[in-house]
């Protein structure tokens, strides 16, 4: 192998980088288009820390690996059309890095022959009404709460209130989130396909994420992450945080077939547009360039009048 190719074993995300910049395309030989790589770069992020959870490699994993991802807070939400992207994605690196000697073998390849593109998408998954108040009575500040308990209550609140993706809630930070302010808002830095945007904090969210950001001060906790690993600073598992909502949500008896940070998400979205605001303006919130998203929530809207 050459050193290019080595670079896979050493740091497969500069490696991905630079050969989605010389070599990479699509079915029909084209280069991709500059969005659609930054897309594929967040993708494979995220497919290389699920490998480096679970002590695998892009030269190591095989399918119990690939299914093991769909298994993952963040991942278990996802629509067949997305899971497809990430086969056909895993598909193209396999192949390549068969190729150049990194790997024996393509775990995704039967995955992508035996898989279809859904010929319709699943309902997005949301709160009722009833259901999305009985949980902004749950995010507030509770007498005796303990810490972890106080965080776990702001972290929902947080999703709960701003819309934001799993990882943009992990990786917020203390100068991004600002309760105290006039209106309090949350700035979301840009990152991948997504540019810097602020974010109005919803009224119900204010009192416990004031009240976590006076508390963290008080608290021995390393770096600036709004919410952290206290002994380390690094930021909160994706596991660990589809383990809090899902709590959240079964203590005020909502269960679904998806109980991740996406159902606090979808439920913010509808949340607006059913106070009225137009699918252009909450789609620039949740940071999509799309309407997409707010279309098809829209659409459960539509159908109960």
């Amino acid at each position: 192998m050459t050193p290019v190719d080595t670079l896979w074993l050493t740091n497969p995300t500069l490696a991905y980088a630079d050969w989605q910049r010389r070599e990479a395309a699509g079915a029909d030989r084209r280069p991709f288009a500059a969005r659609s790589i930054i897309q594929h770069q967040a993708m494979f992020e995220h497919f290389r820390r699920h490998l480096l959870d679970a002590d695998a490699t892009v030269a190591t994993f095989g399918p119990d690996h690939i299914d093991t991802f769909w298994q993952a807070p963040d991942a278990r939400g996802y629509s067949t059309a997305t899971r497809m992207r990430y086969l056909k994605l895993l598909d193209r690196l396999c192949r390549h890095l068969v190729a150049i000697g990194v790997r024996k073998s393509n775990p995704a390849g039967q995955l992508v022959r035996d898989g279809q593109w859904p010929k319709a998408e699943p309902d997005p998954i949301y709160l009722p009404e009833d259901a999305d108040a009985r949980l902004q009575v749950w995010v507030q500040p509770h007498a005796g709460d303990d810490p972890a308990d106080l965080r776990n209550r702001a972290i929902v609140a947080l999703f709960l209130g701003t819309g934001v993706t799993a990882l943009e809630g992990r990786t917020a930070r203390r100068e991004d989130l600002q309760p105290d302010a006039a209106p309090p808002y949350l700035r979301v830095p840009a990152h991948g396909a997504r540019d810097t945007r602020t974010i109005p904090l919803a009224a119900f969210a204010v009192p416990i994420l004031t009240e976590w950001c006076v508390r963290r001060r008080t608290l021995p906790v390393v770096g600036d992450l709004v919410f952290s690993l206290q002994a380390s600073g690094e930021p909160i598992t994706d596991m660990s945080l589809g383990k809090i909502v899902r709590a959240a949500l079964l203590a005020i008896d909502f269960e679904a077939q998806d109980m991740s940070p996406r159902v606090l998400r979808n439920t913010y979205c509808r949340r607006l547009l059913l106070a009225g605001r137009n699918r252009d303006e909450v789609s620039k919130l949740l940071g999509l360039a799309s309407t997409r998203t707010c279309d098809r929530i829209r659409a459960t809207i539509d159908a109960q009048l």
